[in-house]
């Protein structure tokens, strides 16, 4: 077992994989209560087409990951959820673009819960029988989701950035993509993403480090998993233009909703490394579109935007977009004037106050975040997912300059990579 302290944070994780290639996480934080643990596979909604070493290539139907996830909760017993529950411990699970996480919080039974935990993701349960009543819970989700407007905004806008990456795809996948699932095929999913080499757990709270550590490698050596090679995912060539600039999309709201933001594409090899690309666009859309910022004082006092109005950075080794927007009355004024203001930051810089107020900003949240054990678990694995570390980041906003955040704000403000994506209702 490794020990990594992070002295400056006052925080040591320990670290082991076992033989199995499953690898195991414990940051225990003293005079904390509550336990968090996720055990996550690096499987998403993205990962259609794939080749385990030595095997054919595979590919598969759209929202496959999110059917699997959904399945893994029922065992021949019944629900495990049920299980959880009688044991004091909250449960839950969640597919992303790019993994699947199962986790539970819980202040006692901690062996109980964690055992539960890893047996119920590694004990697969399908038949045809569940599988097809899946279908139908699926497509009641996928039907909601139609119908909410929030959520199709925001995947109009991927859908607008994206022509050919399966990012565009709704995680949940599509009716008729769902209908071709069957037990088989997740079974053969199942077996090449849910190998404990392509797994991580981790486990924060207040917990002993070394009666976990035994108790996931006894846990462990009680079973059997056959020697599996990498795993090849396979995508589409992107194409660098925006599949289209603007998407409208009619439902009836109050106010229209509009989102818009940049494309890029790979991210490996980049100047200064994928963490520090991702913080300091962060940085740079926190100094320009925060609510601390000119812009978006003069946007809400013009009655253009309300606190819907937001920013997001979502990123992988293959596919990086931002996200910008909000309810607004009028999506083509919102959209003009945040051009403008990035416009003018591109060519005159961002101010050094607005840098740093932002700098200040990202380290307060991030050493806030280190008291929420829900928050570290589940940015933890993201990172590490990414082949990166969740603690360098304290270190990596600290090293940003002025220089490089206008640098990155000139590279990603690329208007011939730039979208927009419109809910309204059929009347506006």
């Amino acid at each position: 077992m490794q020990t990594i302290p992070f002295t400056r944070l006052k925080e040591t994780l320990y670290y082991e994989q076992l033989p199995n290639g499953l690898k195991v996480y414990v940051l225990p934080k003293p005079g904390f209560h509550k336990i968090y643990a996720t055990f996550s596979t690096k499987y998403g909604s993205i990962d259609n087409h794939f080749q385990v070493e030595g095997k054919q290539e595979v590919s598969v139907p759209d929202g496959i990951a999110h059917f699997l996830e959904h399945k893994m909760f029922e065992e021949p017993t019944g629900d495990i959820f049920a299980t959880f529950a009688s044991q004091g411990a909250s449960a839950n699970a969640f597919t992303s673009f790019d993994r699947t996480v199962y986790l539970f919080s819980a202040t006692e039974q901690v062996t109980e819960n964690l055992t539960t935990l890893i047996n119920f993701v590694q004990n697969p349960y399908f038949t045809e029988q569940n599988v097809e009543k899946e279908k139908g819970i699926i497509g009641q989700e996928i039907n909601m989701y139609r119908d909410n407007p929030d959520w199709r905004v925001y995947f109009g806008l991927i859908e607008a950035l994206y022509s050919k990456h399966p990012v565009r795809i709704d995680i949940a996948g599509t009716i008729d993509s769902i209908a071709q699932i069957t037990k088989d095929t997740l079974y053969e999913c199942y077996h090449t993403f849910y190998h404990p080499s392509n797994m991580s757990l981790f486990v924060v709270g207040g917990v002993e480090v070394e009666p976990i550590m035994q108790l996931v490698r006894d846990n462990q050596a009680a079973k059997t998993f056959p020697s599996q090679g990498d795993i090849r995912r396979f995508f589409e060539e992107e194409p660098g233009q925006v599949s289209e600039r603007e998407k409208v999309i009619e439902l009836p709201v109050s106010l229209p909703k509009c989102l818009f933001g940049f494309k890029e594409l790979s991210t490996e090899g980049k100047k200064g490394g994928p963490l520090k690309r991702e913080m300091t666009t962060k940085l740079v859309l926190d100094a320009l579109l925060s609510p601390s910022s000119q812009l978006y004082r003069d946007l809400y006092d013009d009655g253009l935007i309300s606190d819907t109005f937001g920013h997001e950075y979502n990123c992988n080794s293959n596919y990086a977009f931002s996200i910008i927007g909000g309810d607004t009355k009028n999506p083509d004024e919102l959209v003009q004037r945040v051009k403008a203001a990035l416009e003018r930051a591109k060519s005159e810089g961002i101010s050094a106050e607005s840098f740093e107020r932002s700098r200040k900003k990202k380290i307060g949240g991030f050493l806030r975040m280190m008291n929420s054990p829900e928050a570290m678990a589940n940015e933890f694995t993201k990172y590490e997912f990414k082949n990166t570390n969740l603690f360098d980041v304290l270190g990596v906003y600290e090293s940003v300059t002025l220089e490089e955040a206008n640098e990155r704000l000139r590279e990603h403000a690329d208007f011939d990579r730039f979208a927009i994506s419109i809910v309204r209702s059929p009347q506006g």
